[in-house]
């Protein structure tokens, strides 16, 4: 008889209100975004005036994450490049995310710290921004790029939580950083993609006016 395995899935549902979890997500979310709106409004303002400036230079915004965030960087740049909620042209914006053949060449011949750092030493230039997300701030490889955006002399426009972590404390003059008031990655990642979903429509306003 084969011995059971201690990661097997249990034999009964344990009874659990699950309505009533779903509900206490929407509230805890819903008040993580209230309590973050007036302390990150300038932040995100200062973001879009600083990718708008960007995009009218003919720069490019280069976006960056792991695992959700890099879900959240995928969305943002397909956001520009297509359309957010008005037509207009694309806008240059790109995920260093989606390559995989880049990806795992880098994490192969040289480290996983680097996959998106030499992405922006080789396509970054002086008028681009580096869109950096980390829930911690401290995600090593995230970090390497922030540096090596610096080394480019772009700005970095950083979305963290936690207190912002390591990102934090390497962004220098000029870049912006949107740290979410929360320790839970759950509630951040929440907050990330409205303040993303915000950059989107004070893009789109600054360049084409209010609707």
């Amino acid at each position: 008889m084969r011995a059971p395995q201690s990661d097997s899935l249990p034999q009964r549902l344990v009874p659990i209100d699950l309505a009533a979890r779903v509900s206490r997500h929407f509230s805890d979310s819903a008040q993580t975004k209230l309590a973050a709106a007036a302390a990150l409004a300038p932040a995100i303002v200062g973001a879009t005036q600083l990718m708008v400036r960007c995009l009218m230079a003919n720069g490019k915004i280069l976006a960056c994450g792991n695992g959700g965030s890099a879900a959240d960087a995928q969305h943002f740049a397909a956001e520009l490049l297509n359309r957010f909620e008005r037509e207009r042209p694309g806008l240059a914006a790109l995920a260093l995310t989606t390559d995989t053949s880049t990806l795992t060449s880098i994490a192969n011949d040289y480290d996983y710290v680097q996959v998106f750092s030499k992405q922006v030493l080789a396509l970054g230039q002086p008028n681009d921004v580096l869109l950096a997300l980390s829930t911690s701030g401290s995600s090593p490889n995230v970090v390497a790029a922030v540096q090596a955006a610096h080394e480019r002399e772009m700005k970095v426009v950083a979305l963290t939580g936690r207190g912002g972590g390591e990102i934090g404390r390497r962004l220098a003059a000029g870049d912006v950083h949107v740290c979410v008031p929360h320790d839970r990655t759950a509630r951040i990642q929440e907050v990330h993609l409205l303040s993303l979903h915000c950059l989107c429509d004070g893009i789109d306003c600054l360049l084409l006016g209010m609707e």
